[in-house]
């Protein structure tokens, strides 16, 4: 062999193993990929997925938008999380299965984080869905129920929350009226009843079931709860429990992390949005997709206002509503007995929001 020849091999044969052996390994890794994400920018490197769980409060809907747009671009995969979206039902709250850790984080509201933490199983909301209350009763226009104090007397379509008939009295009265009407629990939707005759005024949210009712010509009297005297409050929040707080504050910041981006997209981008929610949502949860276009656009410019980031909560909305409910006397503990008063600074977080003010 000559001495070039020699030369070439000591050369060539090290390069050629070099290649099998890096080739290797990047093939193992793509193999692999489902599993990893990607490090932050610039590293290399790659970590195992953690899964965090969800539990919805109902099923999908624009309240949830930020959530899917997060999971259709990837950003939770990003932070290094397998988001697994637990489908609603009607048997367990999200709050249950958040406080007995069979769900990470969950969705639910000012109502329910004050009524856990009555009971004792308390829950923490970590950010605002939506910055303002969007909730209100409603009537149909041809009922001739104009306003509140027009319900003395009439039936409600009641969702079973033991604070309710006291805020639905309040309401009444804050209009010059009675507060006394009866309620009734159905086992059909409350705008079908309402629709049918079956009752006369029910609660639902303007983002949904009033623009539902308007794209299908049913005309409706609407009374906003926050225009007649119930303090502006939360509805709905993402809860985590106390256990999680303790055992996974990394990984809650990561999950916000990843959430937030997805609802300051759905702020800026209506349409995009929504039609992500229409891809990424189980088949045949929409069968109005018109709905959906039309409910991101009432939603959006709602998820905060103006100037303001995303999920950040204030003091005021988490004393005024939840002392309102407590002053109803309709709150429990365990034993049963009326819940006065409770640490409300304790029932709310904003510390895993990204860039906490």
């Amino acid at each position: 062999m000559s001495n070039r020849t020699r030369l070439t091999a000591s050369i060539v044969i090290p390069l050629l193993v070099i290649v099998v052996v890096v080739g290797a390994f990047l093939w193992q890794q793509h193999g692999a990929g489902s599993g990893t994400s990607t490090g932050p920018a610039g590293t290399g490197t790659a970590r195992p997925l953690t899964t965090v769980k969800l539990a919805l409060d109902w099923t999908p809907n624009t309240n949830h938008t930020g959530i899917y747009v997060a999971l259709a671009q990837g950003w939770y995969a990003q932070e290094g999380i397998r988001l697994e979206v637990l489908p609603y039902s009607s048997n367990v709250s999200p709050d249950v299965l958040v406080s007995t850790g069979k769900a990470d984080v969950g969705i639910s509201s000012t109502e329910g984080v004050v009524t856990d933490a009555a009971l004792g199983q308390p829950v923490v909301s970590i950010a605002a869905i939506i910055q303002h209350n969007t909730s209100a009763l409603v009537t149909l226009a041809k009922s001739g129920l104009k306003r509140p104090r027009d319900l003395d007397g009439k039936v409600y379509a009641a969702f079973g929350a033991p604070y309710e008939t006291a805020v639905v009295s309040a309401i009444i009265k804050h209009d010059g009226g009675k507060g006394v009407f009866r309620s009734v629990t159905l086992d059909v939707d409350s705008m079908q009843a309402l629709e049918t005759g079956r009752v006369d005024f029910v609660w639902v949210f303007e983002g949904w079931e009033v623009i539902q009712a308007q794209r299908q010509g049913v005309q409706l009297n609407v009374f906003p709860v926050t225009s007649y005297g119930i303090p502006d409050y939360y509805t709905p929040t993402l809860i985590t429990g106390p256990s999680q707080i303790k055992a996974e504050p990394d990984l809650l910041r990561r999950f916000m992390a990843a959430t937030a981006r997805g609802y300051e997209y759905a702020r800026q981008h209506p349409r995009e949005a929504a039609q992500m929610l229409l891809t990424m949502a189980p088949k045949g949860t929409f069968p109005d997709p018109g709905l959906v276009y039309a409910s991101q656009e009432f939603l959006s410019p709602r998820y905060a206002d103006s100037g303001r980031r995303w999920g950040w909560q204030d003091s005021a909305p988490w004393h005024g509503y939840p002392q309102f409910i407590l002053n109803t006397g309709q709150i429990k503990n365990s034993a049963g007995q009326v819940v006065r008063s409770l640490n409300f600074d304790s029932l709310y977080t904003n510390a895993y929001l990204p860039q906490s003010q």
